[in-house]
């Protein structure tokens, strides 16, 4: 996965504003918080399970709206 971004008249503070959009898109930032530290497998998967239901639950919420 590679992200670019491109600068433009030399404008790198606007470049890096933009660099920092895709990865909180992409859920970079999340991710690394979440490998700084090594996460048993069964509280893993609890983890992504809670995220899981979450996300339905979200998603049902904008649905009946």
């Amino acid at each position: 996965m590679t992200i670019e971004v491109t600068v433009k008249d030399n404008n790198i503070e606007q470049a890096l504003r933009s660099l920092k959009k895709k990865m909180q898109r992409e859920g970079l930032y999340k991710e690394m918080k979440l490998r700084k530290y090594y996460e048993k497998p069964s509280l893993r998967k609890a983890r992504e399970k809670e995220e899981s239901i979450r996300r339905v639950r979200k998603q049902n919420r904008r649905n009946n709206d």
